[in-house]
C-alpha cells in the first residue's frame, strides 16, 4: 500500500494534509494521534470509502478511487462503533455477511463454522448481538470482517470501550492473522497498543509528524528525558515551566517525567540546579524515552507547562 501527498479538505478545514507513506505486507501498521488529527479520514481514503481532494493511493496493486470496487472485496473493515445488526443473532449476522461477501454456498458454511470456533463464538451463536458485552461484540465484529479472508484488514479504533483482557485477546488474534499473511492497518488512542505495531505513524493536525518502528522512534527521540522524584510535584513543575529548555512535563504519582532539549550537557545536574530551592529530598535521574514521550514531542509545540489552577 502506498499513499503520495494524500490530502482531504472539508470546506475550509484540511483534515489530512499531504500524507505520504508506504505499508509493507503482513505487518501491523498503526495510526496514533489526538482527536481530530485525521486518523479516521486517512483510513477511509486508504480503503476507498472517501475520495481524496489531492494525492494518489495504491492498495493491493489497485489505484484508488478509480479501482475502488476491485479493492473492496479484498479488504475487511471494522468500524469504531459496532455496526452489525443488533436484532440478529451471532449466527444470523455471520451468515448474512457471508452472503454479502458473495462466498460460494459450501464455503459460506465452512467460513461461518470456522469463525465461530476461531473467535470463541460457538456458545453465543444464538444470542442477539445487541445483548452482548463489549468484548463479545468486538470478537463478532472481527469475525465478520475476516469471513472472506481479506488481504488487508482495516480497523478504526477497534478496542475503544473494551476491557484490558479483551484487548489483549484481540491483539493475539490480530497477530495470528498477520502470521497468515494479512496486512493490518489500524488507528488507536492507546499507547500500549501503538507500541505493539510493527510500524507507527503519528498524525497531528492532519500531518504526518513521526513514522517508524516504535523502538526506533523511542531511540531517536530529539530530546533528553529525566525523572524527578519529589514530594512537592506542583512546586517543582511550576519551577520547570520557567525554563525554555523544558519541552514538557508529565506527572506520574509523586514522580515527574520531563523532556529537555538535547543541547543540555548534563541534564541531571542542570535540573538539580534549577530545583535546588524546591525540595530537599528531590531525586533526579536520566531515564529512557517511552512512547508517550515520543507522542508528546511530536504533537505538542511547547504548550504551557504550568498546571491549571
Amino acid at each position: 500500500m502506498k499513499a503520495d501527498n494524500l490530502t482531504r479538505r472539508f470546506g475550509p478545514i484540511t483534515a489530512v494534509d499531504g500524507l505520504s507513506l508506504s505499508i509493507e505486507k503482513a505487518q501491523v501498521y498503526g495510526f496514533l494521534g489526538p482527536n481530530g488529527s485525521g486518523k479516521s479520514t486517512a483510513i477511509r481514503m486508504l480503503c476507498g470509502l472517501l475520495k481524496p481532494t489531492a494525492g494518489t493511493v495504491s492498495v493491493l496493486g489497485f489505484e484508488l478511487p478509480e479501482q475502488a470496487d476491485a479493492v473492496r472485496s479484498r479488504i475487511g473493515y471494522m468500524t469504531q462503533e459496532f455496526s452489525l445488526y443488533e436484532d440478529m443473532t451471532v449466527l444470523e449476522n455471520l451468515r448474512f455477511l457471508s452472503t454479502i461477501y458473495a462466498l460460494p454456498r459450501q464455503q459460506r458454511r465452512e467460513r461461518v463454522e470456522q469463525a465461530l470456533e476461531t473467535y470463541d463464538l460457538r456458545d453465543l451463536q444464538h444470542q442477539f448481538s445487541g445483548t452482548m458485552s463489549g468484548g463479545q461484540r468486538q470478537r463478532l465484529a472481527l469475525a465478520a470482517a475476516t469471513l472472506h479472508q481479506p488481504e488487508l484488514l482495516i480497523l478504526d479504533e477497534p478496542t475503544s470501550g473494551v476491557d484490558p483482557q479483551s484487548r489483549r485477546d484481540f491483539w493475539d488474534r490480530l497477530f495470528d492473522l498477520v502470521g497468515h499473511g494479512t496486512t493490518v492497518l489500524l488507528s488507536t488512542h492507546y499507547l500500549d497498543e501503538a507500541e505493539r505495531c510493527h510500524q507507527l505513524a503519528i498524525l497531528n493536525e492532519g500531518q504526518l509528524v513521526a513514522e517508524g518502528a516504535p523502538a526506533e522512534l523511542m531511540n531517536t527521540l530529539d530530546a533528553q528525558v529525566v525523572e524527578i522524584d519529589t514530594s512537592e510535584a506542583l512546586k517543582v513543575r511550576h519551577e520547570l515551566s520557567q525554563h525554555d529548555q523544558v519541552q514538557s512535563v508529565a506527572q506520574l504519582g509523586t514522580r515527574l517525567h520531563a523532556l529537555l532539549d538535547n543541547d543540555i550537557d548534563d541534564p541531571v545536574a542542570e535540573v538539580t540546579r534549577w530545583l535546588k530551592d524546591c525540595d530537599d529530598d528531590i531525586e533526579v535521574s536520566a531515564v529512557s524515552a517511552n512512547l508517550e514521550d515520543v507522542f508528546v514531542a511530536a504533537t505538542e509545540n511547547r504548550q504551557q507547562l504550568e498546571p491549571e489552577t
